[in-house]
């Protein structure tokens, strides 16, 4: 539902998605939809009547995944029958009865696939079996979809599954199945299972049985999660009989439909609003202000569907509302305190002037100058280390002062002052407001934001160091403030005493909304704390003492003393505090130690290619001799470089896994002062990790993943899958079977007064955490538990076995546990994990590309700065970036 404002302000013209998304959208959503493409679940009619126009092609499309997703497509027009048409290019399709004899037109048979379209299985055995010959035919691969549809010269017509099996929501599921158990339940004696399709378009699992008066509806749904699996579960309706054909098979068609209405209750206003939308989504009556929306047959699709109805009347409703308040009463007394806000207009969203686009070309070359400063830096500090040490006379030789110099340079400190004198240049003056997208002040903003990233000022990610950074910015930063995340480049950034803001929030300031740029100072007042992950929107005050929880999206003010969280914001109590009530004692020297261990941590990478690069170029000159001129030299470690770059990844993993493990002695789990030996012990073992998910790309997000992480010192069980996790390893302990995510976080610190506190995290055995899902400190993923996407787990003492969690904070989420195939999932076959092994190998090559390219670029300087001198390699350092950028895009 949230999807369709967006559609609106964005102009978009073509879409392509599943029929039950666009029947959540009104249908002005779609006013500058040309092109509307849809598939992946059968089409209902009402979709062709309400967005089929003159204007707008709507298309019906089909394929199962064994024919590589869609193999024939229909137009849809309002007043015809929904088809799902003729073959497209590079498929055959046929229909054919029981003898697999192909049917005349009009009449009804199994669809089977063909051509070049079809997918292939892995496995021999599996591939043949499914793709078998046909030789009615002549197909040598054929693959009989179950199907059953009408040949008809327009298209083909969907007529349902041969062999009784149905899908719903993406899930195949067996009619004879549910059948059986619906009549293992206790007090019926007759019982069939069909699917209907409610007003909304949505297909209803529907369990229609014949009982004695003593049959109990809600016991026996509760039985029939327990012996199906969740998407097989139907919504119980008692019936008389069960019909049947002249065969004395079961007339599935013939079951009633809609369901006859079961009111207990009379039920006005906002009440009857609710029931209206659950009426028309779920296609049952209400019978009662006590009805439960999932116990009826919900789901989480459905209730995003009940959001989008709702929110014509009620535009605040959220998902959240519906799982926290799931019966038809308790939803209307919640839509009752809502607040109606001003209406949004959609806007003419103007596109970005040409002009804009060409200025930012032309401005890439002085940006891109000044990392072919630092490049030239490196080199100048390189060259002269060889030049002394080898004793050659052919290096380029720039001398000790010059190389002094580069080195002031390369220097942390130095970079961020510079950094910070061209961003307030570029920046001077800037004024809060609304500015056009794509002009002047949007393109000083987008110069200043490249400035930074050229001198690597990330590097500054050290405690002491950032603030200091800030305050060279322009922010003002009071005293005892602990900023572990980049400050605004706006200057507009106020920080009271003793604040906090945790890793990976966005301080910014600043955002495009359409094509308007929007600028605004960012407060966050004294005492106060920002988590991690957080965002702050331009203008936003967070009060004194206020606390805004992880992961949270803040676009208004928040009170003193007040706890809030989520996306957006809302409250959610008083203000927790620190985890110590007194103040922290601040020593002088620590952060110092901090802005230093985050610079020497930033050189690692540069000390593991040097050391590299030198013990094998020096093997090299010992066995075949030293090579006579810069030429050769430069050959000779382009014919080496393949050896280097994997020699270099070995040499940089073995540097971090020895930091880490010397860091993690000082890791215990409790709450310490920032300025002492455990949080700096803490932050250096985060900062290294954080940063080596990105030098170490290879060990991640592949089969060598966990291995790694129990290197680290982290306890992983068997056949877990990490991605690019982000953990303090001594203090992590995952399960047997779980799944990490990309970009997950598990036990960040959590920082207020002073105090830095770090805990033990838990994820338990086969539990998921989705992307950039996160785990604070004392934290537990429950065993075969779920965290979403962009959400927070729940406290020890409400992570039960099995639940589920969205948001922050932690939502509880309505969902059985299905089986799974597990050998596509826990436990895949042999030949699996060697194909993947032998596909993660290729990522060497990667790592040896990006080297050829660095080599490239640096070998280029070098032989310009060897025929015209230094200062002409540091002129056009600039356009090799570029052009090597270029290559390398």
């Amino acid at each position: 539902a949230d999807l369709a404002p967006w559609l609106v302000a964005n102009d978009v013209s073509v879409v392509s998605t599943v029929p039950t998304l666009v029947l959540m959208w009104p249908p002005s959503a779609l006013d500058a939809v040309r092109l509307l493409i849809l598939g992946g679940e059968a089409c209902p009619p009402e979709i062709g009547e309400r967005f089929a126009t003159a204007e707008r092609e709507v298309w019906n499309t089909y394929g199962p995944t064994e024919a590589t997703v869609v193999a024939c497509g229909a137009r849809l027009q309002p007043g015809e029958p929904v088809r799902i048409g003729l073959p497209l290019e590079g498929w055959d399709l046929a229909v054919v009865d029981d003898q697999e004899q192909p049917v005349p037109q009009g009449e009804t048979g199994q669809l089977v696939i063909g051509g070049v379209g079809l997918a292939r299985y892995l496995d021999p055995e599996k591939d043949a079996a499914t793709y078998a010959p046909m030789p009615s035919l002549g197909w040598e691969r054929a693959y009989r979809s179950g199907d059953r549809v009408v040949l008809d010269e327009d298209g083909l017509l969907f007529a349902g599954r041969a062999d009784d099996q149905v899908k719903i929501g993406g899930r195949r599921i067996e009619l004879g199945e549910v059948d059986n158990a619906l009549l293992a339940l206790p007090g019926v004696e007759a019982a069939a299972a069909a699917v209907r399709r409610s007003e909304a378009g949505n297909s209803v699992l529907v369990g229609y049985v014949v009982a004695d008066a003593g049959f109990d509806a809600k016991a026996s749904r509760s039985l029939l999660r327990e012996r199906l699996p969740a998407a097989s579960v139907p919504r119980i309706a008692l019936v008389d009989t069960i019909p049947v054909r002249t065969s004395g098979k079961v007339d599935r068609d013939a079951l009633p439909w809609p369901l006859e209405s079961t009111t207990t209750t009379a039920l006005d206003g906002t009440a009857a609003l609710v029931a209206d939308a659950w009426t028309r989504i779920l296609g049952s009556a209400v019978g009662g202000p006590g009805d439960d929306f999932f116990e009826a047959g919900g789901s989480s699709l459905t209730a995003a569907q009940l959001v989008a109805r709702l929110r014509e009347t009620h535009p605040e409703v959220t998902v959240a509302d519906v799982y926290e308040a799931p019966t038809v009463g308790a939803l209307a007394a919640r839509l009752d305190t809502l607040t109606t806000p001003a209406v949004v207009q959609a806007r003419e969203v103007r596109p970005v002037p040409r002009r804009s686009a060409l200025a930012q070309l032309l401005l890439l070359l002085p940006l891109r100058a000044l990392g072919g400063l630092v490049w030239i830096a490196w080199l100048l500090v390189g060259v002269q280390v060889l030049a002394v040490g080898t004793g050659a006379t052919w290096w380029p030789e720039p001398g000790w002062p010059a190389a002094a110099c580069a080195v002031l340079v390369l220097l942390p400190p130095v970079r961020a002052l510079l950094a910070a004198g061209l961003v307030r240049l570029l920046l001077r003056p800037l004024t809060p407001g609304t500015h056009p997208r794509g002009g002047r002040v949007h393109r000083r903003l987008w110069a200043a934001e490249r400035v930074v990233e050229e001198l690597r000022v990330g590097s500054l990610a050290g405690v002491g160091a950032l603030s200091l950074f800030a305050r060279l910015l322009g922010a003002k930063v009071g005293e005892g403030v602990d900023l572990h995340a980049m400050p605004s480049l706006t200057g507009l950034l106020t920080l009271g005493r003793g604040s906090t803001v945790e890793p990976e929030t966005d301080l910014s300031g600043h955002w495009v909304d359409g094509d308007r740029l929007v600028v605004g100072p960012v407060r966050v007042r004294a005492e106060a704390r920002v988590g991690v992950r957080s965002t702050l929107g331009p203008g936003v005050v967070v009060g004194r003492g206020a606390e805004v929880g992880a992961g949270s999206t803040v676009l208004a003010d928040v009170p003193d003393d007040v706890y809030v969280s989520g996306a957006p914001s809302a409250r959610v109590g008083e203000a927790r505090g620190p985890a110590e009530r007194h103040t922290a004692p601040r020593r002088r020297g620590w952060p110092t130690a901090y802005a230093l261990t985050g610079a020497a941590l930033s050189a690692v990478p540069v000390v593991a290619v040097g050391l590299t690069a030198v013990a094998v170029v020096g093997a090299a000159w010992t066995v075949g001799g030293r090579p006579d001129g810069l030429v050769a030299a430069l050959t000779q470690l382009a014919l080496l470089l393949p050896l280097v770059a994997v020699l270099s990844l070995t040499v940089l993993a073995g540097l971090v896994w020895a930091v880490v493990r010397l860091a993690s002695r000082g890791v215990v789990a409790g709450v310490h002062p920032i300025h002492g030996r455990a949080a700096w012990s803490a932050w250096t073992v985060l900062r290294v990790l954080d940063s080596a998910r990105e030098w170490l790309f290879p060990l991640y997000s592949s089969s060598l993943t966990p291995a790694w992480l129990r290197a680290l010192g982290a306890d992983v069980g068997r056949d877990v899958e990490a991605s690019t996790v982000l953990l303090l390893p001594t203090l992590t302990s995952v399960g047997d079977g779980a799944f990490l995510a990309d970009d997950t976080m598990l036990g960040m610190y959590e920082l207020g007064g002073g105090w830095l506190r770090v805990e033990q995290v838990k994820v338990g055995r086969r539990a998921f955490v989705g992307n950039s899902g996160m785990a604070a400190p004392g934290r537990k993923v429950p065993a075969r538990g779920l965290v979403a996407v962009l959400s927070a787990a729940p406290r020890r003492t409400k992570a039960k076995k099995g639940s589920s969690w969205l948001g922050s904070p932690p939502t509880k989420l309505r969902r059985v546990v299905g089986d799974v195939d597990e050998g596509r999932t826990y436990e895949p076959g042999r030949r699996l994990r060697v194909a993947r092994g032998a596909l993660e190998l290729c990522r060497v090559l990667a790592v040896v590309a990006s080297a050829a390219l660095g080599l490239t670029a640096a070998a280029a300087l070098l032989l310009v700065a060897d025929t015209a001198g230094w200062w002409t390699a540091a002129l056009v350092a600039g356009p090799v970036l570029l052009v090597v950028g270029l290559v390398a895009a």
